[in-house]
């Protein structure tokens, strides 16, 4: 994941999904959604609450929902990538430019419904017992980009992918948590945990 500082560098950096991209821009900067930039991709934000995000990646241009489990989804459009992990994040993935345009009113009807539910404060409110964790999103979206590293990630115990999530989650600035993950990247593909080297 590269850390892109603009959203006019995250467009212009995507090849393929270049026009896609700047469809769903203007879709979105045509609301009430401020833009802004965090993990290296473009988001909308109401009052700096993360509403909506996007991203490109080899085989798909998608909308991630920040608390996409709250809507009504009467189209059945949108999926949990991590079922069982993610609670509140819900993305929906185009897999060409047509298929999105032919979207276009729906996109909005869906963008329009997460801007009341954060305008009215309803948001998923994230467990926080002991024994369970959330990933931070920069990670859970890094995973979605690479399934050979999603697998490895998967393949730890809980508390070690936890001790991962804390590690990325614990940083203050979006660009450390992107060179946090470029850190624990071959750790994850090796098979070695975060804190391995202090238990042996």
């Amino acid at each position: 994941m590269k850390g892109f500082k603009t959203v006019d560098a995250y467009i212009n950096g995507s090849d393929q999904w270049g026009n896609a991209l700047d469809f769903l821009r203007q879709l979105l900067r045509n609301t009430e959604l401020e833009e802004g930039v965090k993990w290296g991709a473009p988001i909308y934000m109401i009052n700096g609450k993360n509403v909506i995000g996007m991203a490109a990646f080899k085989n798909y241009v998608g909308l991630w929902f920040h608390h996409g489990a709250l809507l009504k989804d009467t189209d059945k459009v949108l999926f949990n990538a991590q079922e069982g992990k993610t609670k509140g994040l819900r993305q929906w993935r185009f897999h060409d430019f047509e298929e999105l345009q032919s979207a276009k009113e729906l996109i909005m009807s869906y963008v329009d419904e997460a801007i009341k539910n954060q305008k009215e404060g309803r948001e998923v409110v994230m467990s926080r017992k002991i024994t369970s964790f959330s990933l931070p999103e920069v990670l859970e979206l890094t995973l979605k980009e690479d399934p050979l590293l999603d697998e490895a990630f998967n393949s730890f115990t809980p508390g070690k992918r936890k001790e991962f999530a804390e590690y990325i989650t614990s940083a203050k600035r979006d660009t450390t948590k992107i060179s946090r993950i470029e850190k624990i990247k071959p750790m994850i593909l090796n098979g070695v945990g975060l804190n391995d080297k202090y238990k042996k």
